[in-house]
């Protein structure tokens, strides 16, 4: 039943896509019918062509504008980079369903990016004109031996892209059953892990350790505002969202992320909304 669900839980960015206004009802029926998000990004990595994943390809790559972060659905990309962050190469976490160099990518931007605490929306290629400063790189006892640039995806640590599929589910499960708290989150406007799948996950995993919900879904409070829904079951596995946040959640929302951790580490329940 685990691994069912872990492809249900990479399938699970059609929906979100959908829901999220970010692909046509004719893509989505397409993505749920004849190619899949797992599917799409076997083939990407295989190099193998299924006629109708290519179809479904071309239409995503039409749908995702290059200036639209993946990561963070809501928020505004940095345009005064000189450097395209849409092609890095081997960047380890989803570089989406790129076929071709020919093909126009279906990749997320990797500027990060602002929400209602005013985050820079520059603050990735700032951090990297930074760290390749010579004077930075000194104080820092940067070991620059064969290195000419810094960069924030390194091309030395190589990913098998397929492990991505392998179920790991079952760690956490362990985890639970000897006893150990685990927080499982996400920020609801990231489109890349997206809540939906993160959801889907814990339930399933609470139902096959038999864990019966002991905090039922509701919404929690930080600072007199919904900071995101959470549940909790058998007092030892928790689901939460951040409500507002992207892939990185403690960037475009921090106070909440902060929050949201320092309930988890002393114990204590996410704080309730307040009584009408």
């Amino acid at each position: 039943m685990l691994y069912w669900s872990s492809i249900r839980i990479f399938n699970s960015e059609g929906d979100y896509y959908w829901a999220h206004g970010l692909i046509s009802d004719a893509t989505y029926e397409l993505m749920n019918s004849v190619c899949n998000s797992s599917q799409l990004w076997r083939e990407s990595i295989t190099g193998s062509r299924f006629d109708a994943c290519v179809v479904v390809n071309k239409r995503l790559s039409v749908e995702f504008p290059k200036a639209f972060d993946g990561y963070n659905v809501i928020g505004d990309t940095c345009t005064s980079s000189g450097e395209s962050q849409l092609d890095v190469p081997g960047y380890p976490f989803r570089p989406k369903f790129q076929f071709s160099s020919s093909t126009p990518p279906v990749q997320a931007a990797l500027d990060q990016t602002k929400d209602s605490e005013n985050i820079d929306v520059c603050v990735k290629e700032k951090s990297s004109q930074y760290l390749n400063r010579k004077d930075v790189q000194e104080a820092l006892h940067a070991q620059l031996v064969g290195v000419t640039r810094w960069t924030g995806c390194s091309s030395v640590v190589n990913y098998d892209m397929l492990n991505l599929e392998i179920p790991t589910v079952n760690i956490v499960g362990s985890l639970v059953s000897s006893g150990i708290r685990v927080l499982v989150y996400s920020g609801d406007q990231d489109s890349v892990i997206p809540f939906i799948g993160s959801r889907i996950l814990v339930d399933g995993l609470a139902k096959e350790l038999g864990l019966n919900a002991t905090v039922p879904y509701r919404p929690w409070i930080e600072d007199k505002q919904v900071g995101g829904w959470t549940q909790v079951y058998g007092d030892i596995l928790t689901f939460a969202t951040i409500r507002g946040a992207g892939h990185l959640a403690p960037l475009t929302s921090p106070k909440r992320s902060l929050a949201l951790f320092a309930a988890f580490l002393s114990g204590k329940s996410l704080p309730e909304a307040l009584p009408n």
